[in-house]
């Protein structure tokens, strides 16, 4: 859908848009459609202000620093943006950091998710009816909510129950109650969506695919948990970023979406996958072949086995179908990176250097 074209323009409020998903939602609002954006991140050490340099001049986008646990600022950016949409990305996300800290993900992705539906929902009530049935509050979630799946051939669809494993995903699925209590309790006009596994570029290098990529550009081992034989479903983020916007401008209030890349793949798969392009895109390297590098490390505590989705409600209801293979996708993934290091050197220069977490 090309939004310039056919449809009103909105102004929507990103939360966490400084985030990997986050900043690429913004940057495709801002290049593909007529809407406003305000950008409301706390900067915490995953979000960066420099994966939007390429909108940040639009007069269309606007930034704001804040917190979404911070009520007081939330009431007054609401009262003057006022927005017709909230698309809610801002949310601590790495299972590994929150096996060595859960408070975090307890205070943002609960308390803060709280305290933006309160903001939200009183905002809200002052809108005219007209204004009311047009607004949207659409909620991102994950997979890892559901749990691991045990059978080859199961996937999780809207209806799966929830069974998280760890600090993390159970942040992530009490903050997906909290969103839906608020739509049947107090009538919230709210949409839910739960995704697979997003790569792609600026993504913060806690995560395997990054984390791989520059490990293997630094020419240092390439740890893989347990045997590497977790199943995960990858979804370029760039697709997702689309899915998204689908669902904000025709999901239905009240539905949940999932959104995954029909790209099942082992880990250790997936860090064979990056080997493969590092020798061919990365070939003056002294490592290559880059799979020597690989090494097997104890696995993550609570590690789920396999997490797939079944894409085939937004298929079906929206027409939203990922553009990328895991191929195309990762080797734009790994080229992006190599054309960039002084994005990610900067990144590394600051409290994490690729060190382990949640060991």
């Amino acid at each position: 859908m090309n939004n310039k074209q056919s449809s009103q323009a909105l102004r929507i409020l990103v939360t966490g848009g400084a985030g990997f998903i986050g900043s690429a939602v913004v940057r495709h609002i801002i290049r593909d459609t007529a809407d406003h954006v305000l950008n409301l991140d706390k900067l915490t050490y995953a979000g960066n202000t420099e994966s939007l340099l390429e909108v940040s001049d639009d007069p269309r986008y606007r930034f704001v620093q804040a917190d979404i646990c911070d009520r007081g600022a939330l009431d007054a950016i609401l009262a003057d943006f006022k927005p017709q949409a909230v698309m809610h990305l801002a949310a601590e996300s790495h299972v590994d950091r929150s096996i060595d800290g859960p408070a975090a993900f307890i205070e943002t992705n609960i308390v803060g998710t709280y305290t933006l539906l309160q903001a939200v929902r009183a905002y809200w009530e002052t809108l005219t009816s007209l204004d009311k049935d047009v607004f949207r509050f659409h909620h991102i979630s994950t997979d890892e909510v559901y749990g691991d799946l045990h059978g080859p051939e199961d996937l999780f669809t809207e209806t799966t129950p929830y069974a998280p494993s760890s600090p993390y995903s159970a942040s992530k699925a009490s903050s997906d109650h909290l969103v839906r209590a608020w739509r049947r309790t107090y009538g919230l006009p709210c949409i839910v969506t739960n995704c697979s596994n997003n790569y792609g570029p600026f993504h913060f290098p806690e995560k395997l695919i990054p984390h791989v990529i520059l490990k293997a550009i630094h020419g240092e081992p390439l740890p893989v948990y347990g045997d590497g034989r977790q199943i995960r479903d990858w979804l370029y983020v760039e697709d997702h970023a689309r899915a998204l916007y689908r669902v904000l401008r025709e999901g239905s209030v009240g539905e949940t979406y999932n959104i995954g890349g029909h790209n099942e793949k082992q880990n250790v798969d997936v860090v064979k996958a990056i080997c493969a392009l590092l020798d061919e895109l990365h070939p003056q390297s002294p490592v290559t072949p880059h799979a020597q590098l690989i090494t097997f490390v104890k696995d993550r505590p609570g590690h789920d086995l396999r997490y797939a989705i079944d894409a085939g409600k937004i298929e079906r209801e929206l027409g939203w179908v990922p553009e990328e293979s895991f191929e195309t996708g990762l080797r734009k993934t790994v080229q992006w990176y190599l054309d960039n290091r002084h994005w990610w050197q900067r990144v590394l220069s600051g409290e994490y250097t690729l060190q382990r977490l949640g060991a």
